[in-house]
């Protein structure tokens, strides 16, 4: 699980059956620190984050889990939003 920060919303002009109706969000993944590092990401959102949200998201085969159909071919996945009040209960 990683941190990263809602930069927007992404429309994609064709999908697969598995991944109509839903939501994908592009992403800046964080360090620690919150500061970017590594290329940004398009992940299906679970969340209903938006833009300026922190959240986790997972990657690879744990992205295809979270979603409604584990064998959906998704590389990544938002599955919660961050609550800036208790970040530091969270760290």
């Amino acid at each position: 699980m990683e941190e990263a920060r809602v930069l927007g919303t992404v429309v994609a002009t064709a999908s697969v059956d598995s991944l109509r109706g839903q939501k994908l969000v592009w992403i800046e993944p964080l360090d620690e620190d919150g500061h970017p590092t590594g290329a940004r990401v398009v992940a299906v959102d679970t969340t209903q984050s938006g833009p300026g949200s922190r959240v986790f998201f997972v990657r690879s085969r744990e992205a295809a889990e979270a979603l409604d159909d584990p064998f959906t071919p998704a590389d990544a996945a938002v599955i919660g939003i961050i609550d800036r009040s208790v970040r530091g209960i969270v760290r």
